[in-house]
This record gives C-alpha cells, structure tokens and sequence, in this order.
C-alpha cells in the first residue's frame, strides 16, 4: 500500500516559516519528498532571511522567497514565481502571523489593525492569489487558534483575527470545491514553541493547570496534523477546525 505522508512530487508553500511551527512544517513536509517553498518577511536585523536560509538547508533544492503576506503585489509575485519555477502549487498553509497583546482600554488602532492585517487579511490575500496556481485535488490549511475559539484576554485583535479566519476557511471550502481544493484550520491550542513560549511562567503554569492532558503541546503535533490535512487520508474532510489543544477547549 502506498504511503498517504508521502508527497513526492507535491509542491508546498508554507507562509512564514523561517522560525516557529511554519519551519518545523515545511522541514516535514521536505522530510516527506516534497518540493518546498520556504516564505519570510523581510525586517530590519536581517533575522527573518538568515532563519529562512538556515531552515532551506534542511531541504532539498527549497525555493526560497520573501514576501509580505499583506502587500498583493508581492503575494502575486510570490506565485509567479513558484509557478515558473514548479508549474503549479499542490499544498498551501496559511501560516504567517503576528501577536500584539493588550487590553481594549489600552490598544492603539494601529495595533488592532496590524494583528488583522497580517493575520487575516494576509491569509485571504494568499489564498487569492494562489488560486490561479493552485492544482485539482489540492489543499489549503489555515492556521488558526484556540484564541479565535474562545476568546482570550488582551488578545481583541489576535482572537478577532483567528476568528476571521475560522470563517475565511468555511467560505474558501465552498468555493474551492468546484477546483477538488480542500480547506481547513488547524486551532492550536498552547505550544511549546513560537508565541506561547513567551509567556512568563506563572501564565503557563496556570493555563497548563485548565488543560485536560495537563502539559504544553508539542510543535510535533500540530505538524502531524497538518500532514494529515494535507494526505489522501483527508480527501473527504473540508471547511473544518481541527483543534490540538489538548482538550482546553472543546468545542
């Protein structure tokens, strides 16, 4: 029987992922016999694009891009990209983000506009452009939150954000379904590497102690999940959330 995690052949984009889980994805998607395209933004130290490079030298021959998931020209130049260089697009994950906590009372509009901007406005525009590249039975994972679920403190923009997102992916699964395009988010829940590693420890410890499984989840398993997504096993499942969060929250 053939190995459904095996995609030789498949090309995949995954969005931000010089560092944190978009990394650790698009090395597993190498490590499986994809053909990647490694995306980062560029920034003043330099560190995005270092990242993106030291993450391209795990895979084999990886495209390496930079582009600003909020600007549509760059998104459009992206794709051009990767369709000169591989004819099409099979796999897209969705999973540029940006964090910007604070209270209501205190959040500036541009710090609420920021957090939308790159979050969802930057999945949408990436999901549109990839449209015209995108190939029949391919697939689109969104990166949403358990944040966009249920709503947590100083997170108005970042819950909002993933929210939208929740609903982005519901709308894309009916309209991508004429091309054989699945769409679905995977909603995190706390994981030990990226945004939750930030917080202060009394934070983690008390948000670990309302998790059902009782421990932070690994970078490995919203990777697995993605996998997932992305194989012939999912070929019947779109417009849906997978949540990994170790049962915090149950939706």
């Amino acid at each position: 029987m053939a190995d459904p995690l095996d995609f030789a052949g498949k090309v995949v984009l995954v969005t931000g992922s010089s560092r944190g889980i978009g990394a650790e994805m698009i090395k597993a998607f190498g490590a499986q016999g994809a053909q990647c395209v490694v995306n980062y933004v560029a920034d003043a130290q330099g560190q995005n694009k270092t990242d993106a490079m030291n993450v391209a030298n795990e895979l084999n021959e990886p495209l390496v891009i930079e582009c600003d998931v909020t600007q549509p020209a760059q998104v459009e130049g992206m794709m051009k990209r990767i369709q000169d260089r591989h004819g099409g697009l099979d796999i897209l994950v969705n999973n540029s983000g940006i964090i910007s906590d604070r209270t209501i009372k205190k959040m500036s509009m541009d710090e609420f506009e920021s957090v939308i901007r790159v979050n969802l406005i930057g999945t949408f525009t990436v999901t549109q452009k990839a449209g015209t590249i995108l190939r029949s039975g391919g697939r689109i994972i969104n990166m949403s939150s358990v944040s966009g679920q249920m709503g947590l403190f100083g997170q108005a923009n970042y819950s909002s954000s993933k929210a939208g997102i929740i609903a982005l992916t519901k709308v894309s699964a009916r309209e991508f379904a004429r091309q054989s395009v699945t769409v679905n988010a995977i909603a995190p829940g706390f994981i030990d590497v990226g945004m939750s590693k930030g917080m202060p420890d009394e934070v983690t410890q008390n948000f670990i102690k309302q998790i059902p499984l009782g421990r932070l989840g690994d970078v490995s398993e919203i990777v697995n999940a993605a996998l997932f997504l992305a194989s012939p096993m999912a070929s019947y499942i779109t417009g849906q959330v997978l949540n990994v969060n170790g049962g915090f929250y149950m939706g």
